[in-house]
């Protein structure tokens, strides 16, 4: 029989237990707050994206900025079919939507929540809240788990307690040994503090594209304007994938916006020459172009020095010009970001190189384990941080239960 402990209560840790809890091992969470799965609560809204609906699991790498590699292996053992085959068996309907993000049927989180607490109730996996591990020693056998001033031995431990904002977040793991590397933040929003675009708050286009100046870096969806600056999921994605580049830049650098996504310049350009020929005497305000909202369709104008009340046939080469420069590459100056803590993701944690990618034991010390955000990998939105933590819980949990 195994002793494991299970430092932290969230998705990846849960699911690690679920699957330690083999035979007559006993498992323990160790959760430093006094809820457990807080994060699988509000995800996507209260719904919790699950997963992503990408079976190919060469293909699923490719949504990873950092660890894709590493989940090469990962994947291959256990990745989104098997993922949605453990929730369906254990009585979880499953919904996979039109941009492929999956859903319980309920549009529930509690129904997730649910059956990961009551999966491990079965399994006789004990919980313990307001637990906070100070250090995880090893042993000539097994571990010393220091928590609340008292110690407990443990045959193995996973670690599975999240990403911290801070280095000091992840110290007692330094202490045993592994590198850590230093974290960063991912998946926020740009802000703009000055730009009159805020002024147009609530306003989303739902296919545009976002381009970090001075970067080859650049993400197409959905784009939504705040009353901070911009949003979305195609803002999201790519303040993960130009995390290392935006924090270099503390944040302060110019990004550009192609309102709609899928039309190039010379497009765009020769549809407002064939509107302008066949409609000369239409008012330019009153006739929005390529399903851009009312109100950002005479902004852009703005921007533009068009007058939205002039019509069509006296508009200049020039202010043409001008508009499909608006359009095109409409410039934003990024001057800070906003993240949300319930929801926090980071770039950072512990060196990959350090892990083995098939059983998520430590390289350095035998019978320590790692799963989840603790590690340095990260997924952009869309079900992808989710579908890394059941991997690799599934894996770190399966490894910890073999004697």
């Amino acid at each position: 029989m195994e002793k494991i402990a299970v430092i932290g209560g969230g998705a990846s840790g849960f699911f690690a237990a679920i699957h330690a809890a083999k035979g007559e091992n006993q498992v323990d969470i160790f959760e430093k707050t006094g809820k457990t799965l807080t994060k699988v609560k509000v995800s996507g809204g209260g719904r919790c994206n699950v997963t992503h609906n990408c079976l190919n699991p060469k293909k699923l790498i490719a949504f990873y900025p950092r660890g894709s590699a590493f989940l090469k292996g990962v994947f291959s053992k256990f990745a989104v079919k098997e993922t949605m085959s453990w929730f369906e068996t254990h009585g979880v309907s499953l919904k996979v939507e039109e941009d492929n993000r999956v859903f319980p049927q309920s549009d529930s989180s509690g129904t997730i929540i649910s059956c990961l607490q009551q999966v491990a109730t079965e399994l006789g996996v004990r919980i313990r809240t307001h637990a906070k591990v100070e250090k995880v020693l090893p042993l000539a056998e097994g571990f010393e788990v220091q928590c609340n001033g008292e110690s407990c031995h443990y045959t193995k431990v996973i670690v599975c307690s999240g990403g911290s904002s801070k280095v000091g977040g992840y110290a007692w793991i330094r202490e045993l040994g592994h590198t850590i590397v230093s974290p960063i933040p991912s998946l926020f929003t740009f802000n703009l503090p000055g730009s009159s675009l805020t002024h147009l708050s609530g306003i989303s286009m739902p296919h545009s594209q976002v381009r970090l100046v001075g970067t080859k870096l650049s993400y197409e969806g959905p784009i939504l304007i705040t009353h901070w600056g911009v949003s979305g999921p195609a803002v999201l994605k790519l303040s993960a994938f130009g995390a290392h580049w935006l924090h270099e830049c503390e944040y302060h650098t110019e990004a550009q916006i192609r309102w709609n996504g899928d039309m190039g310049e010379e497009k765009l350009r020769s549809e407002l020459l064939l509107y302008k020929d066949r409609f000369p005497k239409r008012r330019i305000g009153s006739h929005p172009m390529f399903s851009i909202p009312s109100r950002l369709w005479i902004f852009l104008l703005n921007c533009a020095e068009i007058e939205e009340n002039s019509i069509w046939m006296g508009l200049s080469k020039k202010q043409i010009n001008k508009l499909v420069e608006n359009l095109f590459r409409f410039s934003i100056f990024i001057h800070g970001k906003t993240t949300f803590k319930d929801e926090f993701v980071t770039a950072g944690g512990v060196k990959l190189e350090e892990v083995n990618p098939t059983t998520m034991e430590s390289k350095l010390i035998p019978g320590l384990y790692f799963s989840g955000e603790v590690l340095n990998l990260d997924g952009i939105t869309g079900g992808f941080n989710f579908q890394a933590a059941w991997s690799t819980g599934y894996l770190a949990g399966t490894s910890a239960s073999q004697q």
